[in-house]
């Protein structure tokens, strides 16, 4: 009779669930002396627990099913805590496996025994520990159907050797994900359109749920139906292209007062996909109008009205909900309001193009006279990156304060090419790369990180290296934890300090220069060619050399010069930070 090391694997296979990403120690010898007889899962090693779990949240999202992760006991677990925490806040379907010495030694308070569920439960969706082998595959099956059913998130499973290494007759059969599309029944829907037609100033907000519910073009006809500003909200999909007249951005990750700027003037407000709102230091008074019409539609019951008063909340599936929802607004929506929304339309698309035009003017200027011979740039390496890339690369990106510069001439158009860090953490680029890879080999994938993010997870690059997994990185180098010093800048004001009164020089353990971090040769150290851009003429032909490379290439871009963070000469509104994801 096989024993339960066997039967678990044999019950991921019968999933589909084929991948292992983990990091073995002594309470797994017997499940990864399995896994070398078990052709059908593949085991990823990693070098350190919080790029293991980044790599997976990487593969979850590129993939759209749980991802799963084995660590070691209490001290795996306890080094990706902050990782599975990221993937808690993205919700990202990922079942947690740790091992342990065994259920007979619980007495015996023995080396290395922890509470393992109680470690897990604050940053996991549900957290348990199997104690007898007749149910070891009815907890797994549990795990895998309550991290893929909305809201998804990551679940947690100690498995204990003692119960692995029994002989176990428990039948292996698919998991069952309950079927999620619910619709409100119509006087529901014709609510909503009634709270919402007729809006002057309507904002969606809009998140990572409606990715999940595959909701994207029914937004996309709300937003148009009713001429509303879109902003993103932590969100790390791809939603509504960039390109596209009424997206304005994300609503930021820190100062509640930033993210409340958004709604400010807005006489209707649609969420939908995420809560409200996530910042930092969020205000705790509500942003919006007094008289403001709100309404919210999630599969997340908890999100819901979470910190604020709506007017409606409808637990019920994004996709379905908000297409019953644009063809309710087409039918209500008079012709003077179908024209007003329209015109809105026209004049927020007219300020954005405005908008990116007035910044890409400036880098081209401040580029000319650089001259060729100038720093490295962030939007110099843009331009370049976009002139090479393929139509269907992914970008993975963390570059935090330096994606506008980026993203001005790679602006996200297709659902599944881009991804980027909602915050939580830092050191998801470059992991969250190699796993975006492993699920799409024949795509080039690329993903940016920050030179303090790099340092979080750097082994990653030997996975690559050891799996020929054939990733781009590329780590922005700027010398600096840059966004502690926009966060600071904003925090400054947020004390009531007038710019004058600014201290001159922000606080020494911002900066990271001395001495310089060498990425080139440490991601040599870890098997991965790499090359370093220092000046701008060496931009194209090393984008080039990392394209063109037979397997894993990192880039070290050299932004020094952009270390430093601009300070206001007088009062005003737009924050330092912006709406970088923050950690």
């Amino acid at each position: 009779m096989p024993t339960g090391h066997r039967k678990l694997l044999e019950q991921l296979a019968a999933d589909g669930l084929t991948t292992i990403f983990g990091n073995p120690g002594s309470s797994e010898e017997g499940l990864l002396d399995e896994v070398a007889r078990f052709p059908d899962i593949r085991y990823i090693l990693g070098l350190q627990e919080a790029a293991v779990v980044c790599t997976a949240d990487g593969f979850a999202q590129a993939t759209g099913k749980p991802a799963i992760v084995q660590l070691h006991t209490g001290v795996g677990l306890g080094t990706g805590l902050g990782s599975i925490y990221h993937a808690f806040r993205r919700q990202t379907p990922m079942v947690v496996l740790a091992g342990e010495a065994g259920v007979a030694y619980d007495g015996m308070e023995a080396h290395m025994a922890v509470d393992l569920v109680g470690m897990a439960r604050p940053v996991t969706k549900y957290a348990t520990r199997v104690l007898h082998p007749a149910s070891l595959l009815r907890l797994l099956r549990r795990c895998i159907k309550v991290a893929s059913t909305p809201p998804c998130g990551p679940v947690f499973l100690a498995i204990p050797q003692d119960v692995l290494d029994q002989n176990n007759d428990e039948p292996v059969v698919p998991t069952l994900v309950p079927e999620t599309r619910t619709l409100p029944e119509p006087a529901l829907i014709a609510q909503a359109a009634e709270m919402l037609a007729g809006a002057e100033n309507p904002v969606i907000l809009m998140g990572d749920g409606i990715s999940r519910s595959g909701g994207q073009a029914e937004l996309l006809r709300v937003a148009e139906a009713l001429g509303a500003r879109v902003y993103g909200a932590m969100v790390s999909e791809l939603i509504v292209p960039w390109t596209h007249p009424l997206y304005c951005g994300m609503t930021g990750h820190m100062f509640g007062y930033a993210s409340a700027q958004t709604v400010a003037d807005a006489d209707a407000v649609l969420i939908s996909g995420t809560y409200v709102f996530p910042d930092v230091f969020p205000l705790l008074t509500s942003p919006f109008r007094p008289d403001a019409r709100i309404v919210q539609i999630d599969l997340d019951a908890y999100a819901i009205a979470k910190n604020h008063p709506v007017s409606l909340g409808l637990m019920s599936d994004p996709k379905t909900t908000l297409g019953a929802l644009a063809t309710a607004l087409d039918e209500r929506l008079t012709g003077d309001q179908k024209r007003a929304a329209t015109a809105r339309r026209e004049r927020i698309g007219a300020q954005n193009t405005e908008r990116v035009q007035q910044e890409k003017d400036a880098d081209a200027d401040r580029l000319r006279q650089e001259g060729a011979s100038g720093p490295a740039r962030m939007s110099r390496f843009g331009m370049a990156l976009a002139d090479v890339l393929p139509d269907d690369a992914i970008l993975f990106d963390e570059s935090l304060t330096h994606y506008p510069d980026l993203l001005r001439y790679l602006p996200p158009t297709q659902p599944g090419n881009f991804f980027q860090t909602p915050g939580g953490t830092l050191g998801v680029g470059l992991p969250g790369a190699v796993g975006v890879k492993l699920a799409h080999p024949d795509r080039t994938v690329v993903g940016l990180t920050g030179d303090g993010g790099a340092m979080y997870t750097y082994q990653a690059l030997w996975t690559a290296a050891h799996y020929g997994i054939n990733a781009k990185f590329v780590v922005c180098h700027n010398q600096s934890y840059r966004l502690l010093k926009a966060n600071l800048v904003d925090y400054w004001r947020g004390q009531g300090l007038p710019p004058d009164e600014y201290p001159e020089d922000f606080p020494p353990p911002f900066d990271i220069a001395q001495p310089a971090i060498d990425f080139v040769t440490l991601a040599r150290a870890l098997g991965v060619a790499g090359a370093r851009i220092g000046t701008a003429d060496q931009t194209v032909g090393v984008i080039r050399q990392m394209l063109d490379h037979q397997g894993p290439f990192l880039v070290e871009l050299d932004l020094s010069a952009e270390r430093g963070v601009a300070r206001p000469v007088a009062e005003t509104s737009e924050t330092a930070t912006g709406d970088c994801p923050c950690s």
